[in-house]
Parts: C-alpha cells; sequence; structure tokens
C-alpha cells in the first residue's frame, strides 16, 4: 500500500480550492514548480492523474474529485490521534499558529505569549500576520489554527465568537495644552487625516464613523501600518483616528495627543476557528489568555 505524504494533501486540497498552481503556492509560501513538484509526487505514490490543465486554470480528475473527499477525513483523523497521545501527558507541548492583525501582534500579544512561555514552555505559538480576509482564509485553509480578527467576519464552516472591544482614539501631535475631551466628526472633518490603508477592516470602520454624521472625508494619507500612521502624526502632517490598543501605554504615546471620539467609535474582535478544528491543550490555553 503506498504512503501518503500529508504535505502533499495539504497542497493538493489548496490547489483544489484555490484553482492553481501559483494560488496554493502564494498560500503556502513556496514556489510554484515546488507545489507542481508535491502534486507530481503525490500522482506518482497514488498512479492516477489528480490534476489537468485548462485555459483558465486547472481542474480536478475524477481521481482528483475522490481524494479531495478523503481528505476532511483524514484532517480529522489525524487531528484526533495527536490530540489522543497529547491527552497521556499533563505537559501542554505542540505547535499552535494564531493569526492577527498588526496592531494585536505589536501591542496585544507580547505579553500574553510571554505568560504562555512561562507557564508552558514547551508550547510553541507560531503567528502570522494580515488583514482579516487574508487570516479568514488562512484559517479556513488550515494554514492557521486560530485568528484574532476586526468583525464583522465570516466564512464557509468557520466558527466566529467575540472576545473584547477596542475603543478608537484620535491622536494628533503632542501638545502640552490639549485639553482631554472628545473629539466630533464636525471637529475633525477640516483637518488632515491620515487613515489606514481602503480596504482594511480599521479603514471600513472610520469610513462608517464619519459616514453616520453625515461627513465625508478625503484623507491626505492612506497607509498599511499603524506605526507609521503614527509616525506621520508626530511629525505634524495630520491626524488619525488608531485603535486604543495601540496607544494604550505610556510608550504607544509619545509626541502624541490622545483624544476620544464622541459618538464613541469601538472596533470588536472576535476569535475565529473551523468549526471540525480539534481543540488541543496548547490552542485552549492561548484561547483562555486571549479571552475566548
Amino acid at each position: 500500500m503506498p504512503s501518503l505524504n500529508l504535505d502533499h494533501l495539504t497542497t493538493f486540497k489548496l490547489v483544489a480550492s484555490r484553482k492553481s498552481f501559483s494560488g496554493a503556492a502564494d498560500a503556502l509560501g513556496l514556489s510554484q514548480p515546488a507545489v507542481s513538484l508535491q502534486i507530481r509526487q503525490l500522482e506518482q505514490t497514488l498512479q492516477a492523474r489528480l490534476v489537468e490543465r485548462t485555459g483558465r486554470g486547472i481542474r480536478l480528475t475524477a481521481a482528483g474529485q475522490t481524494l479531495l473527499s478523503h481528505i476532511g477525513p483524514v484532517e480529522q483523523a489525524v487531528s484526533a490521534a495527536m490530540l489522543s497521545v497529547a491527552a497521556t501527558t499533563q505537559e501542554v507541548s505542540g505547535t499552535v499558529t494564531l493569526g492577527t492583525g498588526a496592531t494585536a501582534c505589536i501591542h496585544l500579544l507580547p505579553p500574553l505569549l510571554e505568560q504562555l512561555r512561562t507557564e508552558h514552555p514547551l508550547l510553541t505559538v507560531r503567528v502570522r500576520t494580515g488583514n482579516t480576509q487574508e487570516i479568514l482564509q488562512a484559517v479556513e485553509d488550515n494554514r492557521v489554527d486560530i485568528g484574532l480578527v476586526t468583525m464583522p467576519a465570516a466564512g464557509r464552516n468557520l466558527h466566529v465568537s467575540p472576545v473584547t472591544q477596542d475603543d478608537f482614539k484620535v491622536i494628533m501631535k503632542k501638545d502640552d495644552n490639549a485639553t482631554d475631551r472628545s473629539m466630533t466628526a464636525a471637529e475633525l472633518q477640516t483637518l488632515p487625516l491620515i487613515v489606514s490603508e481602503y480596504g482594511s477592516g480599521t479603514r471600513a470602520l472610520i469610513d462608517g464613523w464619519f459616514q453616520a454624521e453625515g461627513i465625508a472625508v478625503q484623507p491626505v494619507m492612506e497607509l498599511g501600518n499603524i506605526e507609521a500612521i503614527k509616525k506621520m502624526v508626530q511629525a505634524g502632517l495630520g491626524y488619525s483616528i488608531v485603535p486604543g490598543m495601540s496607544v494604550a501605554n505610556p510608550q504607544d504615546r509619545m509626541g502624541l495627543s490622545v483624544m476620544a471620539l464622541q459618538p464613541v467609535l469601538r472596533r470588536p474582535q472576535g476569535i475565529v476557528m473551523r468549526q471540525d478544528k480539534t481543540l488541543t491543550k496548547g490552542m485552549a490555553e492561548l484561547l483562555k489568555l486571549i479571552g475566548g
């Protein structure tokens, strides 16, 4: 009986879902030739043609469709076996992959992961960053075990549960005479706005906040990184609206005046996992710290 390589099955599943070798290669962080080689090796193992190239990409053969129908149960069986083995020991070990945004990675995770490493030194936590849609896709593809994302979030075969809310703040260049007060959309609309790039969950919430007040704004800068936005504000190039966690600590507020918004704008965050995901001890401990 041929011996199947589980990594090759994962690659094949991604090729099938993305309908291209290049799409699977991007998701896995591999070159396209490396993905093609894995598929050829899988075909050699099974002695069957699994995919065929078409003018619009690839399609699965009958053998490929049959194999794809078995991959889900195989993944569940492997996960259950690993969980059963882990249950024979009191140690929390193994590897958990967490996906989240850059802001949470910088400002939320470090103390949590430090605590987790102190309490469970045999547990390895890998972190991948991306926007909400990228993390949702990674969870669906089983490349990420747990996603911590800005809500709303939804996806095929995903379970989403809210865990926390983060109040947005207005930041401006440091002014020692600034008063600790709330800023309204009407007060902000004539000022130069530096904001997250269009398409991000954070940007959608900020745009919605202005629109709810009947105001349309035209940003002077759109950047993909909150820390870069803060640097521009520190330089006096404009103001911004950022997640509260990014300016929660004194060192994060250096060179900035921080004020609340009126009305309050909150960013709900949620935990995302596959519905068929087997919960390991390591995942349970990580969820406990995050609040899930």
